[in-house]
C-alpha cells in the first residue's frame, strides 16, 4: 500500500455536491439502496466526527461520515455511532486516505470523550480483516438486525461499554 501526504479537514468546510460526487464515484448511483442508508435515513451526519482528505493537490479525494443511530430493544433505544460510508475516489485507492480518516476519527473520538463527551460504542458494516485494525468485531453483535439486506458476519461494532450493551436490538436511526 502506497502512503500519501493528505491534509484532513471537518467535512463541513467541503460543498456538500462535492461529498455526493465522492460518494457516488466511489460506490456508484445504487448506493441509496444499501442497507446502511435504511439504518440512518433522516439523520444528519455528525460534524465533530465527520471529516474529508484533500490530496497533494488540494483535490478531494476521500470522505468519512458518522451517524447517530440506535439500537431499538425491548427496553428502549440505546444510541450508537454508525461509522461510514469512508469513501475514497476510485484512483486513489489503496493509498491510505482511508486508513488516515478512520485513525483521525478514532482519535477524535478519543479526544471528545477525554474531555468529557460521551464516549458512545461505533458500528458499521464492513470487512472485519480491514477494521479490525481499529477494534471492530462482530463478536457482539450476532443479535443486532438491520433493516435490510446485509451479512451478519459484516456487522461490526467497537468502543467503550460494548459488552454492557444489549444482546438483541434492531438498528435504526436515532429517535432522541
Amino acid at each position: 500500500m502506497a502512503t500519501t501526504t493528505a491534509t484532513l479537514i471537518p467535512l463541513e468546510a467541503v460543498d456538500p455536491a462535492m461529498i455526493e460526487e465522492v460518494l457516488d464515484r466511489a460506490f456508484g448511483p445504487d448506493r441509496h439502496a444499501r442497507t446502511a442508508y435504511r439504518i440512518r435515513e433522516g439523520m444528519a451526519w455528525l460534524p465533530g466526527l465527520s471529516l474529508a482528505a484533500l490530496d497533494e493537490n488540494d483535490m478531494l479525494v476521500a470522505t468519512i461520515q458518522c451517524w447517530p443511530i440506535g439500537l431499538q430493544t425491548k427496553q428502549g433505544q440505546v444510541p450508537l455511532v454508525m461509522v461510514g460510508p469512508v469513501a475514497v475516489v476510485p484512483e486513489r485507492q489503496g493509498e491510505g486516505f482511508g486508513v488516515g480518516l478512520m485513525s483521525a476519527m478514532i482519535a477524535e473520538d478519543a479526544r471528545l470523550a477525554a474531555q468529557g463527551g460521551r464516549a458512545l460504542p461505533q458500528v458499521l458494516i464492513g470487512d472485519a480483516e480491514y477494521y479490525g485494525r481499529w477494534g471492530f468485531s462482530a463478536a457482539l453483535t450476532g443479535g443486532w438486525r438491520c433493516p435490510g439486506p446485509y451479512e451478519q458476519h459484516r456487522l461490526l461494532a467497537r468502543g467503550h461499554g460494548l459488552a454492557a450493551m444489549p444482546a438483541e436490538g434492531m438498528l435504526g436511526p436515532w429517535e432522541g
